[in-house]
């Protein structure tokens, strides 16, 4: 089995020494390169670590006989695609950085700016981080099971103001939702 350390930690932009500092308890820039390399057995305990030293679900790092993740290729800059000079993993959405897990909704019905069949991601914030998501799209909880989804416009101690997308909408307020999951990422087929 083949471990996928160094590929996620380049992604993330990390040096080994800062993976190293990262785990818990904080280990050596050596030891990561070791574990990375294959020199030193990758065991669960030490997975389990690396994995939160990434912020990566810990099976993301180690890589099966399963057929081939996708992979990341090129970028596009402000000169045009650009080849990467060694190709890497793509990263799925669960690495996202960020302190809440993911949530995903799909759009059947086209509204706004989202069309049908794409997925949007979400992350769940607490009522703490509530102020910090005005004027970005947001998907609430309602009694019932029921959702609402929309640009969040305003906010007291109490209540969420959400406007949903597409015209002619109406304002839905929410009275004291105990979470909300903020739109982080939008998957659309071509």
């Amino acid at each position: 089995m083949i471990n996928r350390i160094r590929d996620i930690r380049r992604q993330k932009g990390l040096t080994l020494a800062e993976v190293a500092a990262r785990c818990s308890p904080p280990t050596t820039a050596q030891t990561i390169g070791r574990l990375e390399t294959g020199m030193r057995n990758l065991s669960l305990t030490w997975m389990n670590r690396i994995a939160a030293a990434l912020d990566v679900e810990p099976e993301l790092l180690v890589r099966g006989e399963e057929p081939e993740q996708p992979r990341l290729i090129a970028r596009l800059t402000d000169s045009g695609a650009e080849a990467l000079s060694s190709p890497a993993d793509a990263i799925l959405p669960t690495a996202l950085g960020g302190d809440g897990p993911l949530v995903a909704m799909s759009v059947e019905t086209g509204a706004g700016e989202y069309r049908a069949g794409d997925q949007l991601w979400l992350r769940e914030i607490e009522p703490d981080g509530f102020a910090r998501q005005l004027n970005r799209d947001v998907l609430v909880p309602r009694p019932g099971g029921r959702f609402a989804f929309g640009r969040m416009i305003d906010r007291d101690e109490e209540r969420i103001a959400l406007l949903p997308p597409g015209p002619g909408q109406r304002q839905v307020v929410i009275e004291n939702p105990p979470w909300l999951a903020v739109a982080e990422m939008l998957v659309r087929k071509l």
